[in-house]
């Protein structure tokens, strides 16, 4: 069955500790694996997590703070030594590819791979990926430099077909991908057969919202209005709120605020500031505004199946 897979990487703000490392995540999705962010520490992560690095061809990076890039060079530069060919496409604001090719070209060590650098520089949210199954765009945030999050989005599949119906109404298996697609076929007789009667809609295409870094953003709810997947920053508590204004980051509080707004089904936070000891803290803050919240932890896997009755599941 189709669904979504998110395995967090890492979940930390600013510096990585022994037990905590900074921003990345791998979502699984029609498909597509895709990398979004990129700290200190990502392609350790990825092995031990067994993922083959030839499958990632999209990375996504949300801003030019370290935490959630300095893991970028040595990952592409890993990926030239295990000889890789595909493509690879990064994603970011602009600057990610002087940074890159800088330091590519100061070590001699040009990729023997296509690099595509897709720098972003709009303050609305665009398009910026998009083939037969997924839609990705930007979600411009509020952080102290320019960030973006991202809105990964599969489409509607085909519609689901009752065989038996089928074949009761004298339809040929030839038919049956022109029923699925919505066309109305003949039967064995040359009657007409409407779709409808012998399929069902496809299930609801799964979504997924990364917001991270950002401050409270009352805008945002109109651009993630009803996503599968909320992951939001919830860098403090709402004890320590007063240092959101000059961080430019969230509490728990105010992303449960944004999910509940958003009308999303289920809320991950994550980039806990390093000075927390009990991360159970930010779940039971958030609680009290949502009713649906996950914890992001280093190596935390989220499972999602594609359907109406939605249920999440760690893995």
């Amino acid at each position: 069955m189709k669904g979504l897979t998110l395995t967090i990487l890492g979940c930390h703000s600013a510096s990585p500790r022994a037990d905590a490392r900074p921003t990345a995540q791998l979502l699984d999705l029609s498909g597509h694996l895709f990398l979004i962010d990129c700290g200190e520490g990502t392609q350790v992560a990825l092995r031990q997590k067994k993922i083959k690095f030839a499958r990632i061809k999209h990375i996504f990076i949300s801003h030019l703070h370290g935490d959630h890039y300095f893991g970028l060079i040595g990952l592409v530069s890993t990926m030239r030594l295990l000889g890789r060919e595909e493509p690879l496409h990064i994603y970011g604001p602009k600057g990610i590819k002087e940074i890159i090719t800088l330091q590519l070209k100061l070590g001699k060590s040009w990729t023997n791979f296509p690099l595509f650098f897709h720098e972003l520089d709009q303050d609305v949210s665009v398009l910026i990926f998009e083939d037969d199954l997924v839609t990705v765009e930007t979600l411009p945030l509020d952080h102290r430099i320019y960030t973006n999050g991202f809105l990964f989005k599969a489409k509607r599949g085909d519609r689901l077909l009752d065989r038996a119906a089928a074949e009761m109404a004298g339809i040929s298996p030839a038919y049956f991908k022109k029923l699925k697609q919505g066309h109305n076929v003949p039967n064995a007789n040359g009657d007409l057969v409407d779709h409808q009667s012998v399929t069902e809609p496809a299930k609801t295409p799964l979504s997924y919202a990364y917001c991270s870094d950002t401050a409270y953003l009352s805008s945002l709810p109109e651009l993630i209005s009803g996503v599968s997947v909320l992951y939001h920053e919830s860098t403090f508590l709402t004890a320590q709120q007063d240092l959101c204004e000059r961080t430019k980051h969230s509490t728990a509080q105010q992303a449960a605020l944004i999910a509940e707004a958003s009308g999303v089904r289920f809320l991950i936070l994550g980039h806990y500031s390093g000075r927390y000891v009990h991360l159970e803290e930010f779940r039971e803050e958030a609680l009290r505004y949502f009713d649906q919240v996950f914890l992001a932890e280093d190596g935390r896997c989220f499972r999602l199946l594609e359907g109406d009755d939605q249920q999440m599941v760690q893995i």
